[in-house]
């Protein structure tokens, strides 16, 4: 595995210590960085992974896309968006396991293409940071051991590279690659336009997320 790979690891507690730092109900600029991610990942998928799951294939990828979007709103049955920003309140005294469980699968499983489609590095990274501030928000509202918060952030922040790792030394196999790479296409296509349909309440023009968005489309188009 190379050390970049690791960058998601990192971004899971840069954005917990920012949600720690701050503390706010909600995060200033979240949204805007939200759009921004949404829209270099929706990029990518679009300008690099999606020509390369049809290039040359034998597999149908088109049918593992839609299995991976459907995947992802299973997922999001337990998971209640967290995903793309969604934001809850949690006064109980233990620790979501559902939630954590579902977000650790989806990490997990958008950690495999890592190895073979590294462009996708940046846009994890920055789609970590916002569900890691969410998810750090919702942890510390919990009225129980703080010990028990912080395996249950560090467990969501070891499955992205964990995925990668997986996939490197069980399932280097090219159909099976192409298989696991058009999943998680599916996956992220979902969480990408859900968070630009998300992007604007009540569909009102937001000329600050406007440009997030279309900085997103540059930078993706250029790496």
């Amino acid at each position: 595995m190379q050390l970049t790979q690791l960058l998601p690891f990192f971004a899971v507690y840069l954005g917990a210590a920012i949600a720690l730092y701050f503390r706010p109900k909600e995060i200033f600029g979240v949204k805007l960085i939200l759009a921004f991610s949404g829209s270099f990942l929706l990029s990518i998928i679009v300008i690099n992974l999606l020509p390369h799951l049809f290039q040359d294939s034998d597999t149908n990828p088109g049918i593992w896309i839609m299995v991976g979007i459907v995947f992802q709103i299973l997922l999001e049955l337990f998971s209640k968006g967290t995903e793309h920003g969604h934001t809850h309140n949690n006064n109980s005294k233990k620790i979501p396991w559902i939630l954590i469980g579902s977000l650790c699968i989806h990490a997990f499983m958008e950690g495999m293409p890592l190895s073979n489609q590294p462009e996708l590095l940046i846009g994890i990274f920055i789609h970590k940071l916002p569900i890691a501030m969410v998810i750090t928000l919702l942890l510390w509202e919990i009225k129980t051991q703080k010990y028990k918060k912080v395996i249950a952030l560090f467990i969501f922040a070891i499955m992205t590279p964990l995925g990668g790792v997986v996939k490197e030394t069980l399932l280097n196999y090219e159909s099976i690659t192409t298989i696991i790479d058009a999943i998680v296409v599916g996956i992220l296509l979902h969480i990408s336009t859900t968070i630009l349909f998300e992007s604007s309440a009540g569909h009102v023009f937001n000329f600050r997320k406007f440009i997030a968005i279309l900085t997103g489309i540059v930078v993706a188009a250029f790496l």
